[in-house]
Formats: C-alpha cells, sequence, structure tokens
C-alpha cells in the first residue's frame, strides 16, 4: 500500500462536550509513524462538536449546524497543527462537500491540490463543507465522505477508527456470544437497509453508515478497514506491523 485515508469520528475527537486532547494526541502520534511509510489523508469529523463548546446551539436545526461547524472548524484545525507541529509535520485544510465528487472537473481539481500536498509531504484533513452545503447535498456523516475520497484520490485503503472495535455477528451490547468478524467480503443487503442508530449525540448514522462505505469501496473493488479510535493497538498492528489482530477487514472477494 502507498496511500491510504484515515477517517475519524466525532465520538473519537471528543469528550463531555470538549476536545479529547489525549486521544487527539494519541491519534496524531500515531498518524506521524504512518506518515513515515504512506502517504496520509486524514477524513475528520469534530467541527460540530468543536463549535458546541463555545456556543449552545440545536444541532438538529442545519442551520445552527452549519454555524457551529464555522466557529469549530479553526478550532479543531488549530488543535491539529500545534499536535503535528510537534512531529515536524505540516498539515492542510480541505472542506468539501457531496456535489464536488458529482462534477468531473471540480474532483480532479481537489485531486490535483491533495496530489501536490502529498509530494510535499503535506497531510491533508478534509471535513465536509456543512457551511455551504445545502441539506439535500450534505453527505450526512463524514464516513461516506471518508470513502469517496478514498475512491476519488486514488487511495489503496480506507480506515475508520471509531467507538466500536469492528464488526460483530450479532450486537455486543446485547449478545456475550458476539463473534467479531475479522474478514468480510459481501455485507447483507438487511445490514445496509437497517435504519441508522448512532450512539453519540454528535454522531450520524453508527454502524450503518460505516457498512455502506465500505460497500462502495468494496463494489469498485477497494479495502476499507474498521478499527477501534480510542485503543489503537489494532489500528498499529494492521498498518504498521502487517499483523491483523482485531478490527474487521472489508476486502473485494478477487483480492482474497
Amino acid at each position: 500500500m502507498k496511500r491510504i485515508v484515515i477517517k475519524v469520528g466525532s465520538a473519537v475527537l471528543t469528550e463531555n462536550n470538549r476536545l479529547a486532547k489525549e486521544r487527539m494526541a494519541n491519534l496524531v502520534e500515531f498518524l506521524s509513524m504512518l506518515h513515515e511509510r504512506y502517504e496520509i489523508i486524514l477524513v475528520s469529523s469534530g467541527a460540530v462538536a468543536a463549535g458546541y463548546t463555545k456556543i449552545r446551539l440545536d444541532k438538529s436545526d442545519i442551520a445552527n449546524k452549519q454555524a457551529l461547524a464555522a466557529i469549530g472548524q479553526p478550532l479543531l484545525m488549530r488543535s491539529y497543527q500545534k499536535k503535528f507541529e510537534k512531529h515536524g509535520i505540516n498539515v492542510a485544510q480541505v472542506l468539501l462537500s457531496a456535489d464536488d465528487f458529482d462534477s468531473r472537473r471540480r474532483t480532479a481539481h481537489a485531486k490535483n491540490a491533495i496530489e501536490v500536498l502529498l509530494q510535499k509531504k503535506v497531510i491533508p484533513i478534509i471535513n465536509e463543507n456543512d457551511v455551504t452545503a445545502t441539506e439535500e447535498l450534505v453527505f450526512g456523516d463524514n464516513d461516506q465522505l471518508s470513502a469517496h475520497v478514498a475512491y476519488y484520490f486514488d487511495a489503496d485503503m480506507l480506515v475508520i477508527l471509531t467507538d466500536i472495535d469492528g464488526l460483530y455477528d450479532k450486537d455486543p451490547n446485547k449478545y456475550e456470544d458476539a463473534k467479531l468478524l475479522k474478514i468480510v467480503e459481501t455485507i447483507p443487503q438487511e445490514l445496509l437497509e437497517t435504519e441508522c442508530n448512532p450512539t453519540y449525540s454528535f454522531a450520524t448514522g453508527g454502524i450503518v453508515t460505516k457498512l455502506k462505505a465500505a460497500q462502495f469501496l468494496l463494489e469498485r473493488g477497494k479495502k476499507m478497514f474498521l478499527g477501534s479510535g480510542f485503543d489503537l493497538s489494532d489500528a498499529k498492528s494492521f498498518l504498521l506491523e502487517n499483523v491483523h489482530r482485531g478490527g474487521t477487514l472489508f476486502i473485494p472477494c478477487d483480492n482474497t
């Protein structure tokens, strides 16, 4: 692998209505290690949650959510910038919306910018452009955005780090005998059609949107790894040691 997209959700990046500085620092340290051997694109949630630390607005209202994103995005980037600077890494902010991938011209322009940043060893930090995206154009969550980024920007794999440690054969919160599925080649249609049920106040999808992201990539011959963003040991083992200890790898059938 040469190029990896890492997506991190709000559940990992925020805690008690503020940015989780220790978890973010651990993430940045991990990404700095990956940066030594891969080209890294980071898709980061957290702008709305960061904005909420400054002003409390009803997030169910789209205008309020856009306002919170506008307040929180510079706070999020400033935090990333300070932490990456300690590792000697420059970062860049890239805001995208769904219609950027509906236009070949706009997709090409975005890709060209990403290529220049990666050539210069800069880590692009991508977030959805919540401030200008209209309701019908909003991806709804950065899981879908990260899948599009991985495909259209020629990444070898998408890695989603979240508040769950992989896909199980049944709900591990309800069943003690639930087993982690380490390798998944096909996703049952009934799982993709399950109603979204986010477990975190700033999340917008839950496991369903992650499965839809995986399906999008599987249909296009790409891989996805789903693992914990709280305990990075599984992701480190997989990406730095080539050892699959935990987490779920979604892989097209012809890549087995």
